[in-house]
């Protein structure tokens, strides 16, 4: 039997009647999608279909809590799996109706971060993460390197694939595609009251950061953090791979988990993100290749791939 997220019910006025049943249908999920265990073998993203010229492309490294079945709960108790270390709650619901918005393609992570972090480099010590705010993993530790070897090639390096697919299209349509990845963060951290109500990660490409950050300056009710609350120079990550060495226009937006735990913040908050993300689409140099190189350190640039 399947079931739908709460938030499909959200306005989608922007597409056919046709659309939006592809739309319901990629939302349909086992019964209670906090405690799924999904069977073998299946996809380790979900895409999202739109128009490939949209000139955006939307992505969500950790949408989903869900683990593979031949992993159980990684040894943890649900509880955990249902909290931040497990996935950005709400990012998915966020990204769902901007992608609507805008009729541009999306591409999701199918499964939890802690089974493999689609938003590490290869190299990244945290990419199977051991230990996660306070919490053991039990199936993580220990892992041996033909584990860590299986989960790149079965759930990490798919899903970075089927975003250079994506790449490669939208750059055969004669419009090169900024990118937008949606994540969520928590309200407070280490005893610590977050005051951001969303966050603009960047590293060194101004272009997608600066319309954003434009559109937000004069409204005093929004607390927008400029590399806030973290900073958006990670080397390897996944705004690094596909846009910093390939030069593409991007930009990671952070949002604050209790303003979007269910469907009316995440439709409220995904409204709010519109001007910005218009006027990031509407300037003609988001959508022109350059090298900005990286706070990191040097970068291995690369072509655009083929469709």
């Amino acid at each position: 039997m399947l079931t739908i997220y709460s938030y499909e019910v959200v306005n989608l006025p922007r597409r056919s009647e046709r659309d939006r049943q592809t739309f319901l249908f990629a939302l349909c999920v086992p019964p209670d999608p906090f405690q799924t265990m999904i069977s073998e073998p299946i996809e380790a993203y979900s895409t999202l279909p739109g128009e490939q010229d949209a000139g955006l492309l939307f992505l969500c490294d950790h949408a989903c809590n869900a683990l593979p079945a031949r992993y159980g709960s990684l040894g943890l108790p649900q509880a955990e799996l249902e909290r931040h270390i497990g996935y950005d709650i709400g990012a998915d619901a966020v990204t769902r109706w901007l992608a609507d918005r805008f009729r541009a393609p999306a591409v999701f992570s199918r499964y939890s971060r802690l089974l493999i972090d689609p938003n590490r480099g290869e190299d990244d010590p945290t990419l199977i993460m051991q230990i996660s705010d306070g919490a053991l993993i039990p199936g993580n530790v220990p892992i041996n390197p033909e584990e860590r070897q299986y989960r790149l090639e079965t759930f990490h390096r798919p899903y970075h694939d089927a975003i250079e697919r994506e790449i490669a299209s939208a750059a055969a349509s004669g419009r090169l595609p900024v990118l937008i990845s949606i994540h969520s963060f928590t309200a407070s951290w280490r005893g610590r009251d977050r005051p951001w109500h969303i966050g603009c990660l960047w590293d060194s490409d101004y272009r997608a950061t600066r319309r954003f950050l434009s559109v937000f300056a004069d409204q005093d009710s929004i607390i927008v953090g400029d590399n806030e609350p973290y900073d958006g120079a990670l080397k390897n990550d996944c705004l690094y791979r596909h846009g910093t060495c390939l030069g593409l226009a991007h930009v990671l937006i952070e949002i604050r988990q209790d303003l979007i735990s269910d469907a009316k913040g995440a439709a409220s908050w995904a409204e709010r993100l519109v001007p910005a993300l218009e006027a990031i689409n509407a300037d003609p140099e988001c959508h022109e290749l350059h090298m900005f190189g990286s706070r990191t350190g040097p970068v291995a640039t690369r072509p655009i791939p083929d469709a």
